[in-house]
Formats: structure tokens, sequence, C-alpha cells
């Protein structure tokens, strides 16, 4: 039996997870949420994260029923992510494995998210759309590593959702993405929107400045509603996003494709990544917003996996950085 724990705070989600061989104890959460119109900076963030760091501790213990002499493993997110927020939650997962004598395993965020899917889900060898805030990319597992086939090169589509919504002046609780996905479910009528693919590869940052040029005019003419707008938005976004990962799957040959990430919550996405699956006779896999969002818990069973691999990080080593590849890590947890 191995118990760890995981401190996620790679952005604006300060998580402490429990797991026990595969079944998650606890996994509460706070989120730093800003005033509509605005987004989170790092030093505000990392100021949330301190303030909150023991009280979510507390809690992640109290529904776990266990105590420090239980755990066998601290796990924190090495990176991805911004750089105070991360450096402010290793401090606590540092001091807390120190204090209780405990060793200690860094964990990359995006594949944290891989393994709580593949561990929620089932699934055992898919094809993986991880859609975030900070990372979009096509990744497929093959000798020891996780490949990545296609990603934005430039901003993420979470980030490109979420400065659409502050153009909108939605609110930013419980995140701008759910709250452009509320009003794409109203919106009727769809406006042509650049639509970017580059091989394997996808661009936000031109439709971004595009729809960001005309909503205004748009909304201001009465030809157009918010709703329409979003409704354009996600549709767009996702259908290069399902194209991109559908080209992936025939390469790999893959029957299986699972969604991770925090965008990965969009029912809208979830539908049509199903119809293409679908087609293809493939299964879908996808995580409701306990898991997809950033959570303790998926830094907790990444890390379960590499510390019953034989991986233990020296204290020494426990540092952040912001650029952590997927594909920097070796997979020693499976076959």
């Amino acid at each position: 039996m191995v118990v760890a724990i995981g401190f996620e705070g790679s952005a604006n989600k300060l998580g402490i997870g429990i797991v026990k061989d595969g079944v998650v104890l606890s996994n509460p959460r706070h989120t730093y949420i800003t005033p509509p119109g605005e987004g989170f900076l790092p030093r505000d963030t990392a100021n949330h994260h301190r303030q909150h760091a023991l009280s979510i501790l507390r809690q992640a213990l109290t529904e776990a029923n266990i105590t420090p002499q239980d755990i066998d493993v601290v796990c924190y997110t090495k990176g991805p992510g911004m750089g105070a927020p991360l450096v402010s939650t290793a401090i606590v997962a540092r001091t807390v494995a120190q204090l209780w004598s405990k060793p200690m395993v860094a964990v990359n965020h995006c594949i944290g998210h891989i393994e709580m899917g593949r561990l929620i889900t089932g699934a055992k060898n898919p094809t993986v759309l991880y859609v975030s805030g900070g990372n979009t990319q096509v990744i497929a597992y093959l000798e020891r590593r996780y490949r990545i086939f296609g990603e934005t090169i430039d901003i993420a589509v979470g980030n490109c959702l979420d400065r659409f919504a502050r153009v909108l002046k939605l609110s930013n609780d419980p995140s701008p993405g759910y709250n452009i996905e509320q009003l794409a479910k109203k919106g009727e009528k769809l406006v042509e929107l650049p639509y970017v693919v580059k091989g394997m590869d996808v661009s936000f940052s031109g439709l971004l400045s595009y729809i960001e040029d005309i909503a205004p005019k748009l909304i201001a003419s009465g030809d157009y509603t918010p709703e329409d707008l979003c409704f354009s938005l996600q549709e767009t976004v996702f259908a290069m996003l399902v194209e991109t990962t559908e080209r992936a799957m025939a390469h790999c040959g893959s029957d299986e494709v699972l969604i991770v990430g925090g965008v990965g919550c969009n029912k809208r996405l979830q539908e049509m990544m199903a119809i293409m699956a679908k087609e293809r006779r493939a299964t879908l896999y996808a995580t409701d917003e306990r898991f997809c969002i950033d959570n303790g818990a998926m830094i907790a069973q990444a890390g379960w996996e590499m510390f019953r691999s034989g991986q233990v990080t020296a204290l020494n080593q426990t540092t952040c950085t912001q650029r952590f590849r997927t594909d920097e890590v070796e997979v020693t947890w499976r076959g």
C-alpha cells in the first residue's frame, strides 16, 4: 500500500489531493478569482496560494481520514506553469516533506492530467488531447515517453477562450471558459472565423485578434449577439482540435481518445470528439470538473506511479520550471 499526497499550484487553482493505490481519498482545492475582464497576475496568485495552503492541507488530511504518518511520498508540480505560484506551492510541499521525513517526487503537470484521466476513465492506451489555459497538445505514448504529435504554436485554447471572455466582460466565477460555454449554448448564428491548422499544429492568436476586433462592431450592429460569438468561437477552435486529434489517431491506429485539462470539461468539445470517435469506431474518454480542472489528486496519482517505479527526487533537485515539456519525462511506470 502506497499513499501519496500531491500539491498542485501551477496557475490560479491551489489543490492538495491524497491517493492510495489508485483510490482518491481527498481532493480539495481553492481557486483565485479576479474581477470580470481581468486575468490573474503571478504575484497575486502566489499570495493566494500561500494564504490557503494550510487550510487546504488540513482539509485534505481530514477528508482522507489519515495522519501525516500514513503518507509515503510527497509529490508536487515542478512545471509547466506560472513561476511564482509554482514556487510558492513547491515550498509548502518541501517544508511538509522535511517536517514529516518523507521522500519527494517532482511531477510534470501535463503528465499529472494524463495519469488522472487514465485512472478515472480506465482508458488503456489512448491518444490524448490535452487542453487547458496554458497548454494545448495532442499526445500518444510510445517507448517510455508521452510523444507530442501536435500542439499550439502560440497561445493555448483555454487562454484564447479566457481572453475573449475578458472582451465580453464575463465573470471569472467559476471560470471564464465555463461562462463562454453557457453563452455558446444559446448561440444560433455562426460567424466565419480564421481556421488555422498547420500540419499537426494549431494556432489561436490570429483567430483571437480577429474576433476581438470584430466583436464590438458585430454586437453594436445588432446582427449578432455575444451568444452567437461564443458559439462561433467554440465551434471553430474545437473543430481544429478534433481534426488534429483524429489525424494522430489515424497515425497511431488508436481506438481510444482521452480528453484532459480544464477545457476538457466542455460538453460541446466532448460531443464533437464523440462524433469523430464513433465514426472511427473508437471510444471517447473524458472526466468532469473534479478531475479535469487542475487538482492535487492528479499530481498525487502521477507521483504515486513514479514512486512505485523507483523514481524519487533529491531535495536539492526539488525546483520548479515554467517550461517543462511532456516528452521530457521518462515514463518508467508503463510497459
